[in-house]
């Protein structure tokens, strides 16, 4: 079973027990970390939706409805309008509920970031990931990471040096491209946020620096140790990058 289609079959069933699914599972740390992750969501789906209602609110609404006078002809269309008030109300109540647990079935408004905010965010993500990502070699492939791209509307000729990790991951709200390449000065870190830019950022740490290159539809950042070149890596990342039309 190859990496989407793990991936597809978690996203329709978080607790699929399928042995292959759990096999895969098992053979890499990010696999078995994103079902951990799926499968901890779904239970706060599930608790945010046990909305206790008293069991004769619908019951008194339609009391409350039908206890007014009304002409014999209108009878049946009041009673629709009653089974329509009391199906609202239920349906604000689990709004509220949803509410209290911070739970919306919308999307999140996107940010707007600036390229000196979106370095320094890098910077934060991959000092609070080091310690996972640093044990991890998936030794990943160009076909993986080319599905991995293919929301971002891009491709990638040839892979820029051996890649040890790859996924997506939340960038302070946006979902970003994460990725860990090799090169000849050691491990770098890879993001590509669907967020534009107009124009090159860096930043920097106590550890890190950062570097932001604007790309067609997205910004590509890379991270690496303080004092390393990074604009080569960068440049030869985005020279591999293909878009499409």
């Amino acid at each position: 079973m190859d990496d989407l289609e793990f991936r597809r079959r978690l996203l329709a069933d978080p607790n699929d027990n399928d042995p292959e699914l759990i096999k895969t599972k098992n053979q890499s740390t990010a696999n078995r970390h994103f079902s951990n992750e799926l499968q901890q969501l779904d239970k706060q789906l599930k608790q945010a939706l046990k909305v206790e209602i008293p069991t004769n609110l619908a019951d008194r609404i339609l009391f409350h409805q039908s206890s007014q006078a009304q002409p014999p002809k209108q009878s049946h269309y009041k009673r629709y309008i009653s089974y329509g008030l009391a199906a609202s109300v239920m349906f604000m109540v689990g709004v509220m509920v949803g509410q209290q647990y911070h739970f919306s079935p919308f999307p999140p408004t996107q940010h707007v970031y600036t390229p000196a905010s979106m370095s320094s965010i890098a910077l934060q993500h991959v000092n609070a990931e080091a310690q996972f990502v640093n044990q991890t070699d998936e030794a990943v492939t160009l076909q993986q990471v080319n599905a991995k791209l293919k929301p971002f509307g891009t491709s990638m000729n040839q892979l820029p040096g051996h890649i040890y990790y790859l996924n997506y991951c939340g960038f302070d709200g946006n979902r970003a491209l994460h990725m860990v390449v090799g090169t000849d000065k050691g491990k770098m870190t890879v993001f590509i946020v669907p967020q534009t830019s107009t124009q090159m950022a860096t930043d920097s740490d106590s550890t890190n620096q950062s570097l932001l290159l604007p790309l067609q539809d997205a910004s590509l950042i890379v991270v690496g140790d303080k004092g390393e070149k990074l604009m080569p890596i960068a440049e030869k990342l985005k020279s591999e990058l293909y878009w499409q039309i």
